[in-house]
């Protein structure tokens, strides 16, 4: 999201001392971390690790009650383009020990995409098998996973994990966007939202 930048120190403040401390006492939510972009945007990102997508329709998650700094600076008061989308991992297939035992990366790379129905068996198969594997061995990317839209659109999104915000400006990088002979085929398959892909860098964790 946005903020006006008159209330950016203000908003700030909330979300770190009131609204993220909130949220993570809330039973499921693992992990969570703030980002400011440096390519692309919203400027502001927060992204929230969960024990699965129900966590949000839980009496806990939807009875929280806004404080009265809530109602003042919050993000549906303030905010512009809002994105509040909510994700599940398909690639990995499954939780790896890795993966759960790592903390939110430095910086996320994050692109969202649509693809026609008739065209998707095969771009995940080469999107989980080819795409993201070889980005995965580019020095600085610590992985690559990949998530299907279970509320908000569109209905793919690919984040990857970072050690810093240039990872993808590296000729390391760049080498893999054709490295094999399907990829630019498979590419102008999918439909990417507006904005995609960015890059964030973390600005605050608890």
């Amino acid at each position: 999201m946005d903020v006006p930048s008159e209330h950016e120190d203000e908003f700030n403040h909330w979300y770190n001392e009131e609204h993220l401390p909130e949220l993570l006492s809330v039973p499921g939510v693992l992990n969570a971390a703030r980002y400011e972009a440096v390519m692309s945007g919203p400027k502001h990102l927060a992204c929230y690790e969960l024990q699965s997508p129900s966590v949000v329709e839980t009496d806990a998650f939807t009875s929280r009650k806004p404080t009265e700094w809530a109602q003042k600076i919050g993000p549906r008061v303030i905010g512009s383009n809002l994105i509040n989308n909510v994700y599940e991992m398909i690639h990995p297939s499954n939780l790896t020990t890795d993966i759960s035992g790592s903390d939110m990366a430095q910086a996320l790379q994050i692109g969202r995409m649509d693809i026609a129905l008739e065209n998707s068996d095969e771009w995940n198969k080469w999107y989980s098998g080819v795409y993201v594997p070889n980005y995965e061995k580019v020095p600085g990317c610590i992985r690559g996973r990949r998530w299907k839209a279970v509320k908000g659109q569109p209905n793919y999104a690919v984040v990857y994990e970072f050690e810093h915000s240039k990872v993808s400006e590296s000729s390391e990088w760049l080498a893999q966007r054709d490295i094999n002979p399907d990829n630019p085929r498979m590419r102008d398959l999918m439909t990417h939202a507006p904005g995609s892909p960015g890059i964030w860098n973390k600005t605050f964790q608890i």
